[in-house]
């Protein structure tokens, strides 16, 4: 079946990791720019191949190339709703090809290529059919196939903008239902090769955390592939709505965890947050000196306010961990009106990145959009903590109460850059942790949890010994 190709193709590749000592070329991923798209047509001519750019034995070891990957199927049975569906295997079938690696998902794409395979005569042809093959494999209602493989940046700056256009008209759709609307939602497991205690829990308010397959695409795919990595889970008891917990949610993750978690609450970072595979568009975090939750995406480039970037923050919480204060989610759920519904939605979140907060704008209350920092008028807590007190944040009222509710002995010393009490209002800003219980990662395999805690630090440095 695969006999033309210089590599091996099986499942067993799915979780290979291509490490930069042993990387030929990298594809796309946030220092390039890069696409897939896959588009229900008519008259596709089947086994089509096109490579258009350099192919990889053209090009240099060591650089990084934009990437796009343009599939057409066609089959009688086949419907427009299957297209994300079926797009979203696109991440799990080139993984079978051994010396490819593909990571993310639509337009956040991140490939490499290892030295190994490239010296072997691997080409994007070869790739193009080996996902041919495993397309019509794994869906018998593809009767054509044809794909595309861009290198060339003014091609593929072309294609991205044409697959954002359908990624837009898949997102409207899934907006017209709430959970309640609901008896069943759904679980996703294709990123169990890379977390395998991962299970995301897609529901009509929030999509899957790659961005990528919403409530209606997950119903598609239950019914054409019933055995396959996406299923049905009945809601059952409803525990606690605001939260977003439910009776057999946490029975399905208790399951395909494998213990490893027993509870999730869809619609918040604290107490039981819902797992974050790799793949997430976003990081919402927790910032204790201000009460106040973070949002930072994997296309930002710089430092959130906690002075470390998205990849450090993604590593927090991927891989399956369910860790309090951290949890993946996609930019879709940030239009959802449910979007961390328990903890306060938009009235708890004090900082995103500028090109989020402009993609979403609209979804965010009218009195909170100019209320809510970005990395253009803020960059330390310091800073927020001025930007949100001027602005009157409603997340102010959460820190009065609270000092209001557990009044502390006045501190001496001063803390530096502390700006004054007098100058900005009756209650002083001191850092100060306020939440029922957070769990923070440390290394080791340590997992520090502080219960019903009020903390006042400048500094705490925990170190091995």
């Amino acid at each position: 079946m695969f006999g033309d190709i210089p590599v091996e193709v099986s499942p067993m590749y799915e979780g290979e990791r291509i490490r930069a000592a042993n990387m030929f070329v990298e594809l796309a991923g946030p220092k390039s720019i890069g696409a897939e798209l896959v588009q229900v047509a008519g008259d596709v001519e089947d086994g089509k191949v096109s490579v258009i750019g350099p192919e990889i034995s053209e090009m240099v070891k060591g650089e990084i190339y934009p990437f796009g990957l343009k599939i057409d199927i066609q089959g009688e049975k086949l419907e427009k709703e299957l297209e994300s569906v079926i797009e979203r295997r696109v991440h799990e079938l080139c993984n079978y090809v051994k010396g490819f690696m593909h990571l993310n998902q639509r337009d956040q794409i991140w490939c490499r290529i290892s030295t190994e395979a490239m010296e072997s005569g691997f080409k994007f042809e070869h790739l193009a059919k080996s996902l041919s093959i495993l397309f019509k494999e794994e869906f018998p209602i593809i009767e054509s196939i044809s794909i595309t493989v861009m290198t060339k940046k003014e091609e593929v700056t072309q294609f991205i903008e044409m697959a954002r256009e359908k990624y837009t008209k898949r997102d409207e759709r899934a907006r017209e239902l709430s959970d309640e609307d609901v008896d069943v939602f759904y679980g996703c497991l294709m990123c169990q090769s890379f977390a395998p205690s991962h299970m995301c829990v897609v529901t009509p308010d929030r999509t899957a955390l790659c961005g990528a397959i919403n409530w209606f695409d997950c119903r598609a795919a239950a019914k054409i592939d019933p055995d396959g990595p996406i299923f049905e889970i009945e809601k059952g008891k409803v525990i606690d709505a605001e939260k977003g917990e439910y009776s057999n949610v946490n029975a399905a993750i208790l399951e395909k965890s494998q213990g490893t978690t027993e509870r999730i609450f869809i619609h918040s970072v604290f107490g039981h947050p819902h797992t974050s595979c790799g793949c997430f568009e976003a990081v919402a975090f927790y910032i204790p000196e201000v009460d106040g939750i973070g949002i930072v995406n994997r296309d930002f480039k710089g430092e959130t306010p906690l002075g470390i970037p998205f990849s450090a923050m993604a590593g927090q919480c991927s891989g399956g961990k369910q860790v309090e204060g951290f949890t993946g989610l996609s930019l879709e759920y940030m239009r959802s009106p449910k979007f961390l519904n328990a903890d306060g939605g938009y009235g708890r979140v004090i900082w995103m990145p500028k090109e989020i907060k402009d993609s979403v704008l609209e979804f965010i209350p009218e009195e909170l959009q100019d209320k809510i920092p970005t990395e253009e008028d803020v960059n330390s807590i310091n800073e927020i903590k001025k930007f949100i007190y001027e602005r009157e944040h409603p997340v102010i009222d959460r820190i009065k109460n609270a000092q209001v509710d557990e009044p502390v002995e006045q501190v001496d010393e001063p803390v530096e850059n502390e700006f004054e009490e007098a100058e900005y209002g009756e209650a002083s800003m001191t850092p100060v942790a306020m939440v029922p219980e957070i769990a923070i990662p440390a290394s080791g395999g340590v997992k520090i949890i502080f219960k019903n805690a009020k903390i006042y630090a400048e500094k705490v440095i925990i170190k091995r010994k």
